[in-house]
């Protein structure tokens, strides 16, 4: 009996398990028959792994099983075998104390299911933020032929009759309470507005930056970042996926073949034309490091410094993901970078074909959505990547969400030890802060939180915000939500758990801000910051077992993406020895 039919190239890994008349593979396709499945699938036809990030605790990803079904439908259509296999799906609205702690997990268990189980393609199925990078860390580890299709964002919220955005205003009405602004009913009200679908942040947050960033890198078929998670195209792309990851194997198309240092630049261009979240510098370093490119904050300082953000999206704009989608969605800010020199056009996608091919006649519907360049919400875009003697490896921040008046600035440090010295006197009248002053948060970093919480953006003192002030310049070591805005370093390293600048920074320090020099400095001199940093201690001891002391001891910096130091590498999807 054949196990592999004459016109696929090679045999597939699928049929080390299922491809032959030996006790082992009988005993393999025997066991998976109890689901009835006839003896003809077994018979060299690809096995695509579905990897289901699908959870009714990952509220974001709560459509996913429905869209299984119709990634499903195009596998069977291309002659493959469809089998949905659940994996670590991590939210960050549910996980404690941050779903970043888990995103390394995620693409561990990710990479492992894919090396030790019979598939020789993957649909990625991801939407939640981290389960996006994760997903596509670990098929990078294997470099076993994968394609992501996200679940889409939600549909626009509605509030008294303006937009409401996901995180964004929740940010921003959370404030308004602080400040009398805004009732705690009225708030309330509100949140049953703020999700009114299935899908992501509507936003342009980390979810939808992270869809983005798969679809600029070339890991997602075109267009596939902004449809709405209840659109029924979004379910039209589910099935095209699923047709597409069929001849991707075929064709034996891999991550490293896609993600390549052309496409890294891509990515992080695109990322400052749509104002993306600083969250994609930790994922997309992660992701780097996974297939061998070498990606520093540097090049996020350099490839995004001249890009203008055309995306008109909260939190740096007024509109949502729903409109972008209308306006004509990633396509047409592909297109803008192309022609402006900003794109590497032959940049290989896993549709087979360059990318400039894909959106070469993409159209702008919008041109308030989508702005022209001579009305860019912020000339430079990108990320800012600051260094000094405060951030020695480099600290981030998003230009298009700041304040213009706040970007040189000196002020008076006012320092929380951690984010529960923070809760206990950010409320107190008798703090001694005001609007010149700059917010600096400690130990809340990869190490320090554990896991690097997203409490970088924190809320100002309600005796400010009475007086109508915003903003202010906030310093943390933390990340921060992608739906957030605001004058906010973030990323600061090295963190403060490790002994840090951070670290010895006191409340009465003076800190200067340059963003446009790039620069973030402590005002004081070296000798004393060195004696400062001798006598440095830690105070807390680190996790004693599990899965917390794991990331304690291995975890990275955030200015390399804050992995795993033993993930680095492609580790390649060889077939583990069989033991039956």
């Amino acid at each position: 009996m054949s196990f592999e039919p004459a016109e696929w190239p090679r045999r597939l890994r699928s049929q080390e398990w299922y491809g032959g008349v030996s006790r082992d593979n009988i005993y393999h396709r025997g066991w998976l028959k109890n689901q009835g499945y006839p003896h003809d699938l077994f018979d060299g036809r690809p096995v695509i792994g579905i990897l289901n990030t699908w959870s009714e605790l990952t509220p974001c990803n709560g459509h996913l099983r429905e869209l299984a079904e119709k990634v499903k439908a195009g596998i069977w259509e291309a002659g493959g075998f469809p089998v949905e296999v659940p994996v670590f799906s991590a939210s960050e609205n549910t996980f404690r104390p941050t779903a970043m702690m888990y995103r390394n997990l995620a693409a561990m268990a990710v990479e492992e299911t894919m090396r030790a189980q019979p598939i020789d393609g993957a649909v990625l199925l991801v939407g939640c933020d981290k389960t996006t990078p994760s997903l596509m860390m670990g098929a990078a580890s294997t470099d076993i032929p994968s394609i992501v299709v996200t679940g889409g964002p939600m549909l626009n919220g509605w509030f008294r009759g303006e937009r409401v955005g996901s995180g964004t205003a929740l940010w921003q009405m959370s404030e308004d309470i602080k400040a009398g602004k805004m009732t705690q009913e009225e708030f309330l009200e509100a949140e049953q507005a703020m999700s009114r679908s299935s899908g992501t942040c509507n936003t342009m947050g980390t979810a939808s930056t992270m869809a983005s960033m798969a679809e600029a890198l070339g890991m997602a078929l075109s267009g596939n970042a902004a449809i709405p998670g209840v659109d029924a195209r979004r379910r039209v792309m589910a099935q095209l996926t699923g047709r597409r990851i069929v001849q991707m194997v075929k064709d034996d198309l891999k991550p490293s073949d896609i993600l390549t240092r052309e496409a890294f630049e891509n990515a992080i261009r695109c990322n400052g034309a749509i104002g993306g979240s600083t969250n994609a510098v930790l994922h997309v370093l992660a992701l780097a490091g996974r297939v061998g490119v070498d990606l520093t904050l540097s090049d996020w300082d350099r490839l995004g410094r001249d890009v203008p953000t055309i995306l008109n999206l909260m939190p740096s704009g007024k509109y949502l993901m729903e409109e972008f989608f209308y306006a004509g969605g990633l396509p047409v800010v592909l297109r803008r970078l192309g022609e402006a020199g900003m794109l590497h056009k032959d940049a290989l996608t896993v549709s087979g074909g360059r990318i400039w091919d894909e959106v070469s006649d993409a159209v702008n519907w919008n041109d308030d959505v989508i702005l022209p360049v001579e009305r860019a919400l912020t000339a430079s875009g990108g990320i800012a990547v600051l260094h000094g003697n405060l951030a020695p490896n480099g600290a981030v921040l998003k230009p298009s969400a700041a304040s213009p008046e706040l970007m040189k600035h000196r002020g008076r440090a006012v320092v929380f030890e951690d984010i529960d010295d923070y809760k206990a006197r950010i409320a107190d009248e008798d703090l001694d802060i005001d609007e010149t002053c700059v917010m600096v948060l400690k130990n809340c970093g990869p190490r320090g939180y554990p896991g690097m919480s997203e409490v970088g953006n924190m809320g100002l003192p309600p005796k400010v915000l009475r007086r109508g002030i915003t903003d202010m310049v906030r310093i943390s070591d933390a990340r921060m939500s992608g739906t957030a805005y605001g004058t906010v370093v973030l990323h600061t390293a090295p963190e403060a758990a490790v002994g840090g600048p951070l670290a010895v920074v006191r409340s009465g320090d003076m800190i200067e801000l340059d963003v446009p020099g790039r620069r973030l400095h402590l005002d004081i001199p070296e000798a004393e910051l060195q004696d400062r940093l001798k006598a440095w201690t830690r105070s807390e001891p680190p996790p004693a077992s599990g899965y917390a002391r794991l990331f304690h001891d291995h975890v990275e910096g955030a200015e390399s993406g804050a992995d795993f130091d033993f993930l680095k590498g492609c580790r390649g999807n060889e077939v583990p020895k069989d033991s039956h």
